[in-house]
């Protein structure tokens, strides 16, 4: 034990352990996200409210059964801080912390009940083997920890390989995501209640997208949930 004490001191050391949400150095006991943090990140509780404002998002849209995200994202604040450490940073202890905190705000909310199976918004390939993961499954991971739900991530691909949604307006969102998913094995959907998952929620043109392709299948309903979304 104090050996590996010591070997943790001198880790430590050269690759300090730290917030992924504020920076600042996590204590002995504390993982990923300081304990403070995980007391003050804001939540949007919106779980718990069929007509909330991300759910308005999609009326006329889509035909969508529950919409929630899990933290208010906003500029330089200690979401999008989280976010940037898993999507650009390598970060994937941030996407499963992430993905545990919306599971825990999943699991009892009457309007996620009954749910078969959580779909993670697909990466292009190419962009996949840029970054080596897809961030949305690995929140769907942490989701399905927690909530026993399983992931199932052969469902929906992206067939185009398309610009980042990144500086782009909400017409010019929505039009870099149309035609871009295709759904596959159909028969194993139907009748099934699922869960689409992406990190951040901002027009919902992807999300929108993606529920598109899932609405051709019979039976289907599709609810969706996001870790972050633009603050209130």
């Amino acid at each position: 034990m104090m050996l590996r004490n010591w070997l943790d001191s001198i880790l430590n050391l050269f690759y300090p352990r730290v917030c992924a949400a504020c920076g600042e150095s996590l204590l002995k006991d504390e993982e990923t996200v300081c304990l403070k943090c995980r007391y003050t990140l804001p939540r949007t509780g919106y779980e718990r409210y069929p007509d909330n404002p991300l759910a308005q998002t999609f009326y006329g849209r889509a035909n969508i059964h529950a919409v929630t995200a899990c933290y208010f994202f906003a500029k330089s604040g200690k979401v999008q801080h989280l976010i940037h450490q898993l999507k650009y940073k390598g970060n994937k202890d941030a996407g499963a912390f992430l993905g545990k905190q919306l599971g825990e705000s999943l699991k009892d909310a009457p309007l996620f009940q009954g749910i078969d199976v959580i779909i993670p918004v697909p990466l292009h390939p190419r962009r996949e083997r840029q970054r080596g993961y897809n961030q949305s499954l690995i929140i769907a991971q942490g989701i399905s920890g927690v909530t026993g739900i399983p992931v199932g991530n052969q469902y929906l691909f992206r067939t185009k390989y398309n610009e980042t949604q990144t500086r782009k307006t909400a017409e010019e969102r929505y039009n870099n995501v149309q035609g871009i998913f295709e759904v596959r094995r159909q028969e194993e959907l139907k009748g099934k209640h699922v869960l689409l998952v992406d990190d951040v929620l901002t027009t919902g043109a992807t999300l929108e997208s993606c529920a598109h392709q899932l609405e051709s299948v019979p039976g289907i309903t599709i609810s969706i949930a996001a870790a972050a979304c633009a603050g209130n």
